[in-house]
């Protein structure tokens, strides 16, 4: 495991260095190590596109792919199917709807309530999606059959607030719900790193729950474990973790899905290894999907969203095509 860590530490390395040394205006080796280590005053300019620029975004695509790829593996775990993301759990589409309804009702509000009502409206879908899933109890199934339907009555909200607001509010929606890291700040990388660690650290925590809990509800009862107790604070922390990534980054998908497997693969069943693994393979994830997005078709920029949907959709494909004959 410690051979893997390294490597994709490596790998992520690698790709900072690539992302603050590559995009519109590219950096020599001489002009990037100057900007890093000579004084700011005598590089000013370099240091600016490296520190003020580049920095945050880097930092904020690395922090929101780790978010999504462990809440990817929280949903793997308590729904039991492969295919399923933190999407199932109504973050994605409350997150959507309530944006789209900020943007277009209140017309232009402030900045900062993006993220706040992408936050509320993600938590507040999953919470809609938990309750009137529970009936003495909750099951995956139930989750996931009510998840599919409030995200299709969340995405008819959305698609009925973007036909009758106004052009330029709806465009500007479309950008968040695109999923980019292009306003990435300082100070929000603060943020959404203060809010991640203690979540982040439950979760490590309880990756032995998340070991019973995917043998299935009876296995996990035997052993002793509070299923509906021990999924319901799952899908808490899980809402916590990528509500505040789509609040600060706006809807990227797939990471969920394609990190967990990824990293399923490279260490094995046991969430010990798997929840770091994956978090590094999310952030590895997103970080390129923001770099190529950059540079594909410079100097127009593509959002991460984009560039992670073309990554994950083959993915997610491959997954149908290994399943076609699985049968339950």
């Amino acid at each position: 495991m410690m051979r893997c860590l390294l490597f994709l530490a490596f790998v992520l390395a690698g790709l900072v260095i690539a992302s603050l040394a590559l995009g519109d205006v590219g950096l020599s080796r001489q002009d990037f190590w100057e900007a890093l280590t000579g004084p700011r005053d005598m590089t000013l300019q370099n240091a600016m596109i490296v520190f003020d620029l580049r920095l945050p975004r880097v930092l904020l695509a690395g922090l929101v792919g780790a978010a999504l790829a462990t809440a990817g593996t929280i949903t793997l775990a308590i729904m039991r199917n492969p295919l399923a993301e933190p999407g199932v759990l109504g973050i994605n589409s409350g997150a959507a709807v309530a944006v789209m309804a900020v943007i277009v009702l209140l017309q232009d509000p402030p900045v900062l309530l993006l993220p706040v009502a992408g936050f509320v409206g993600a938590a507040a879908m999953a919470a809609a999606v938990y309750l009137l899933s529970w009936c003495g109890g909750t099951s995956s199934l139930r989750i996931i059959l009510i998840g599919i339907g409030l995200g299709s009555l969340a995405s008819a909200a959305t698609t009925f607030l973007s036909a009758f607001g106004e052009i330029g509010d709806v465009q500007r929606a479309m950008i968040w719900l695109a999923g980019s890291v292009y306003d990435a700040s300082l100070a929000k990388v603060c943020f959404l790193f203060l809010w991640l660690v203690i979540p982040l650290a439950l979760v490590w925590m309880a990756s032995r729950e998340l070991d019973l809990i995917r043998f299935g509800d009876d296995a996990a009862k035997s052993f002793g474990q509070p299923v509906d107790r021990t999924r319901g604070l799952m899908i808490v922390l899980c809402t916590l973790i990528s509500g505040a990534a789509v609040a600060a980054a706006g809807l990227i998908g797939f990471v969920g899905l394609v990190a967990p497997h990824v990293a399923g693969r490279l260490v094995g069943p046991s969430h010990v290894r798997i929840l770091p693994v994956a978090a590094l393979c999310g952030a590895i994830l997103v970080v390129a999907a923001d770099l190529l997005g950059r540079l594909v078709i410079a100097p127009v920029q593509l959002p991460a969203g984009i560039v992670t949907g073309l990554i994950g959709a083959p993915f997610f494909a491959s997954l149908l095509w290994k399943r076609r004959h699985v049968r339950g």
